[in-house]
């Protein structure tokens, strides 16, 4: 703002230096006025306050009085900006010239065919799996060995007792299409990802020829246990289970106790669990007792069935040591 004068007008620039003095200056504040002649035509004057931090209302007041004695308005040298509209300023500065960085595009998500049928009738037939680690079908030594022993178990080592088979978590869908291979009626499969069911599991049973005896759960398994007394209907409790899980997006205690509650499960089901090593798995589900317990390196075997299983498994086992005994008696 110009003020006039008799012979020239000042222009003003007010700076505003706060320091600290020592206990010795007065509590008043004190005001230095200086003016130096700019290289202009118009010399500019500058003023400096400087002030003890004690007093502060009495240094407000006078600063006042001393901008409008030179025409200034105090409101616009002593108001302080607050330090939330500074940051929006600054965000708002390198907004300008930042450029928001473009989200790659995902690659698209492609299959190939490295699993198997291991037995009956499907036997030898090339499966579909999603290349990569989105899905990770259950390991064919596993597969084979929990088979064999649910046939055993069941007593035809050729196949499997006729019943319903539920597969949860059931991804590319070789665990059921193994089941029905081997002489299961039906399979329930409960799987949550639909490109997984569209390009992978529905084609696996379309090529096998097994899709007439499949029925397809598009649902998270936990929903879909909620619901078991909706889902059963009729028909009772599966004959079998299968439990494939990603490993570390499950806690097997609770998931465990949610089936063994659930009406799916009746007294003579048999349950097939895969685990990572160092997981505690319960020794009965419900009503069934644990009749195995593998480990296949990192993985770990768990099969749940009735009373009698259990029985049976133990008079094979004898049955295998007589005949080993008779045999060595033979050749000696």
């Amino acid at each position: 703002m110009a003020i006039p004068s008799p012979s020239i007008a000042y222009q003003f620039r007010v700076s505003i230096i706060t320091t600290n003095l020592s206990s010795s200056s007065p509590n008043l504040p004190l005001f230095n006025v200086s003016s130096a002649p700019s290289r202009s035509r118009r010399p500019s004057s500058t003023i400096v306050f400087s002030y003890r931090e004690s007093g502060n209302r009495a240094v407000s007041e006078s600063k006042r009085k001393l901008l409008e004695q030179y025409g200034l308005n105090p409101d616009e040298f002593l108001s302080e900006p607050s330090p939330k509209t500074g940051r929006r300023k600054e965000l708002r500065n390198t907004r300008k010239g930042a450029q928001v960085p473009t989200e790659k595009p995902k690659p698209p998500r492609t299959t190939h065919k490295l699993l198997q049928v291991l037995g009956g009738k499907a036997r030898r037939m090339k499966l579909l799996s999603p290349k990569g680690m989105d899905v990770r079908p259950m390991m064919e030594v596993v597969k084979g060995a929990a088979f064999d022993i649910l046939q055993a178990a069941g007593g035809c080592p050729v196949s499997l007792r006729p019943g319903r088979w539920l597969d949860l978590y059931s991804g590319t869908g070789s665990v059921g299409i193994e089941a029905i291979s081997r002489g299961c009626s039906q399979v329930h499969f409960v799987e949550m990802d639909p490109w997984v069911v569209s390009d992978v599991l529905r084609p696996n049973l379309e090529w096998t020829g097994f899709l007439d005896l499949s029925v397809i759960h598009i649902v998270r398994v936990e929903k879909f246990l909620e619901r078991a007394e909706q889902f059963v209907g009729k028909s009772g409790p599966f004959d079998y289970i299968s439990v494939t899980p990603p490993y570390t997006a499950v806690d097997y205690s609770v998931l465990m106790h949610q089936i063994s509650n659930s009406a799916f499960v009746g007294e003579d089901t048999f349950i097939v669990v895969e685990y990572p090593l160092g997981t505690d798995m319960m020794d009965s589900c419900g009503c069934l007792v644990k009749v195995t317990d593998r480990r296949f390196g990192r993985t770990h075997l768990a099969i749940y069935g009735p009373k009698w299983a259990q029985k049976k498994k133990r008079k094979s086992r004898n049955s295998e040591t007589d005949s080993t005994i008779a045999t060595q008696l033979f050749r000696s």
